[in-house]
C-alpha cells in the first residue's frame, strides 16, 4: 500500500526535494472512438435487429469522438507544460515533438485532433503515409520486418490459456455469453446469437499473428461494438438495442481484454508485432525528441503492455481493456544523480466521461512488471526498458 501511495504521488507532482527532471515523454495512444469497421457490424443473424447507425463511414472517427480526443489533448498539453516537456507560451521547437500516426482515418484524425486541442494554434506535423496506405510501422510482419516464431508463440499462448484448455475459458464465460445472447437478440431463437462454435485459435506463423475463432471471437467484437455505442452518446434506446446498461458494457468488455491477454500480449508475439514502432519507442526514450505521441490502436498498447508487463484498469471497463483514446504514458526522469529512470501510467477517460463529455481523464500510476531492478516508486533504469524493448 506504501509503494502503491508514493507511486500515485510521484505520478500527480515529483517531489521537489528529489527534483527529478523530466527528459522526455513517450506516448501510446489508441484512436478515439469510432463506429464499427464493417457494415453490417457483424454477420447477419448475429443480432435480432439491425445494428444503429453512425454519422461517418465505418471505422473512422465520429464526431462525438473528435470532442473526446481534443479535451484529452487540451489535458495532456497543459500537464505536459507543466512538467517542462512542451514550452509554456510558445509553439515547441519541430525537432522536439514526433508525432507518428498509422494511416487509417481515425488514426490521422485521432492525431489532428489531439494537436487541436494540445498545442492549439501550433500547427504540428503529423508523420504519416497517405490515408489507407499500409504503413509496416504499424504492420511489421506483413511488411517483413519482423517476423514471429511459431514454436515460441504456441508455447506462450498454451501457456496463456491455461491447463483447462480453450473450452475451460468458454466454460467460464458461460454465464456472460448468455447475458450478450441476450442483449443481441432479445426474445429471439436460435439461430439468433453467438452460435454454439466453441473458441479455436489458429496457430502463429512466421508473418501472421495467432487468429481467434469461435464465440469467445464473436464475443470480443460484440462487446466492443456496444461500448463504442455507449461510448459515442447514442440514446440508451440504440445501445444494445435497449437492453444493454453501463454495468453490461464493463462485463462484457471482460471478452476484449482475454482475447488480447491470450493473442497480443504474450511477448513472442507481442515483440514481434510491435516491431515497427519501436524503432520509434526508443528514440523518444532516448531523449532525442522531447514528446514522441504515436497514435495506433488497441492491439499496439496490448502489445506494449504484453512486452513491458503494464496493467491498467478504466473505470467501467474490464481490466486491461485499452479504453478509445487511452495511453500508456512513459516519462524518463533524469535523477540528482544523474541516474535516468522510467515511470509508466496509463491515461485515459472513464467510460462515462467518454459518453458524457464531462470530467477529467485520469492519470494512473503502472509498475513496470517486467523490470528486474525496480526503484521505489515503481521506476525503472531506462536500460532495462531500452533492452526489454529490443526484438
Amino acid at each position: 500500500m506504501m509503494i502503491a501511495a508514493l507511486a500515485a504521488l510521484a505520478w500527480a507532482a515529483p517531489s521537489q526535494a528529489a527534483a527529478p527532471v523530466v527528459e522526455s515523454v513517450v506516448v501510446l495512444m489508441r484512436h478515439g472512438i469510432r463506429p464499427p469497421t464493417k457494415d453490417p457490424a457483424m454477420p447477419a443473424g448475429t443480432a435480432a435487429a439491425p445494428w444503429p447507425r453512425w454519422d461517418v463511414p465505418p471505422g473512422w472517427l465520429t464526431a462525438h469522438g473528435g470532442e473526446a480526443v481534443e479535451r484529452l489533448g487540451v489535458q495532456d498539453g497543459a500537464w505536459l507544460r507543466r512538467i517542462g516537456v512542451l514550452p509554456a507560451a510558445r509553439c515547441p521547437d519541430a525537432g522536439r515533438i514526433h508525432i507518428v500516426a498509422d494511416s487509417d482515418q481515425r488514426t490521422i484524425a485521432t492525431a489532428r485532433h489531439w494537436a487541436k486541442g494540445a498545442l492549439t494554434s501550433c500547427a504540428p506535423v503529423i508523420d504519416h503515409l497517405p490515408q489507407d496506405q499500409a504503413d509496416p510501422r504499424f504492420g511489421p510482419l506483413s511488411a517483413g520486418l519482423s517476423r514471429i516464431d511459431p514454436v515460441a508463440a504456441a508455447g506462450a499462448v498454451e501457456q496463456a490459456v491455461g491447463p483447462q484448455g480453450l473450452a475451460g475459458i468458454d466454460r467460464a464465460m458461460a454465464p456472460l455469453y448468455g447475458r450478450l445472447n441476450a442483449i443481441l437478440c432479445g426474445g429471439a431463437a436460435a439461430p439468433c446469437g453467438l452460435g454454439a462454435e466453441p473458441t479455436q485459435i489458429r496457430p502463429a506463423t512466421a508473418q501472421a499473428r495467432p487468429k481467434l475463432s469461435g464465440m469467445l471471437d464473436r464475443a470480443s467484437t460484440a462487446a466492443q461494438i456496444l461500448l463504442l455505442e455507449y461510448a459515442d452518446g447514442k440514446s440508451m434506446g440504440e445501445v444494445g438495442w435497449g437492453r444493454a446498461g453501463a454495468g453490461d458494457i464493463a462485463a462484457l468488455s471482460t471478452f476484449h481484454a482475454e482475447e488480447f491477454r491470450l493473442l497480443a500480449r504474450p511477448r513472442p508475439i507481442a515483440a514481434p508485432n510491435l516491431a515497427g514502432l519501436t524503432p520509434v519507442l526508443r528514440e523518444g526514450l532516448q531523449g532525442r525528441v522531447g514528446l514522441t505521441l504515436i497514435l495506433g490502436h488497441d492491439t499496439n498498447i496490448a502489445n506494449l503492455a504484453g512486452v513491458l508487463d503494464l496493467h491498467w484498469r478504466v473505470e467501467g471497463l474490464a481490466a486491461d481493456d485499452p479504453a478509445p483514446g487511452g495511453a500508456i504514458v512513459l516519462e524518463v526522469l533524469r535523477m540528482p544523480s544523474g541516474r535516468r529512470l522510467v515511470r509508466a501510467g496509463y491515461r485515459s477517460q472513464s467510460l462515462e466521461a467518454m459518453r458524457s463529455g464531462k470530467g477529467a481523464a485520469r492519470r494512473q500510476p503502472m509498475d513496470i512488471g517486467g523490470c528486474r531492478h525496480p526503484v521505489r516508486g515503481g521506476l525503472c533504469p531506462l536500460g532495462e526498458v531500452l533492452g526489454a524493448l529490443e526484438p
